[in-house]
């Protein structure tokens, strides 16, 4: 699997990162407010070392926000690896071919589905994110014992939990990562994912507010939805053989999860 081959992924999180500011903006700002205070000198009166301290809080907070993004991305590619070693490991015990092949179709399907679920036109993968909540209910109160969150090892286990939140998206992407052929596929497919959700997600720590009512116009969702649907649309036709991946020097496997970028056949 080759970066090139990650690139429908990573647009996948990059267009799917407005679903990610209206799920994960009130975990952001909790986070934000579970940081410890800074303690400043009384000097801070002075005008000067004022403007200092802001510098050095807003500085510290771009350290923070980082931090625990980059915790959300390594439990992506920890969760990746887990589903592609696990799908890896069955082929000791059966002959995994078409499996595989039906998981590319699904892997599309989930697209489309997806691609819906951005719209607001079909809430279907709520259903997933309801079952995920058994997973979440027992990791959520691991995170009381990291606050307050006064270093950036603590905002990065912080972020390492919140990526187990019950995600649509996610489990979307992760049914690809499932199917990827192994762990080191599967965790691949999932930095992708996450690396591209990576820059609303860093933007709703920085500037929040504006960003999450850019998120909630229903043309921009619509216009998202659309791309990721036809993400999902191209790669099925694709499967069916109706477009040649020779066409312009093979760019349909740019833009599709075909079997051979989603590693299927190796």
């Amino acid at each position: 699997m080759t970066g090139l081959n990650l690139f429908p992924i990573f647009m996948i999180g990059l267009l799917g990162g407005l679903h990610c500011i209206g799920m994960c903006g009130g975990i952001v700002s909790a986070l934000s407010a579970a940081q410890a205070p800074r303690p400043f000198p009384v000097a801070v009166v002075a005008a000067e070392t004022m403007s200092n301290g802001m510098q050095t809080a807003a500085f510290d907070n771009a350290l923070r926000v980082t931090a625990y993004n980059a915790g959300r991305i390594g439990s992506y590619a920890v969760a990746g690896a887990l589903v592609g070693g696990l799908a890896d490991g069955m082929r000791s015990f059966a002959n995994l071919a078409m499996l595989q092949v039906g998981g590319y179709w699904l892997a599309n399907l989930m697209l489309i589905v997806l691609g819906l679920y951005l719209m607001d036109a079909w809430r279907g993968l709520a259903r997933l994110e309801a079952v995920g909540q058994i997973l979440w209910r027992r990791v959520q109160p691991l995170m009381k014992f990291l606050l307050p969150m006064d270093n950036l090892g603590k905002a990065f286990a912080l972020g390492g939990l919140w990526g187990w939140l019950p995600c649509g998206m996610v489990y979307s992407v992760l049914l690809t990562a499932m199917f990827s052929g192994s762990a080191l596929s599967g965790a691949l497919v999932m930095l992708a994912f996450g690396l591209g959700t990576l820059p609303a997600m860093l933007s709703l720590g920085l500037v929040g507010v504006r960003l999450r009512m850019l998120a909630q116009k229903r043309k921009v969702r619509i216009a998202c939805g659309l791309i990721v649907l036809a993400f999902g649309v191209l790669g099925l036709v694709r499967a069916a053989g109706g477009l040649s991946g020779d066409i312009s020097g093979g760019l349909l496997d740019v833009f599709c999860i075909t079997p051979q970028a989603a590693g299927l056949h190796r």
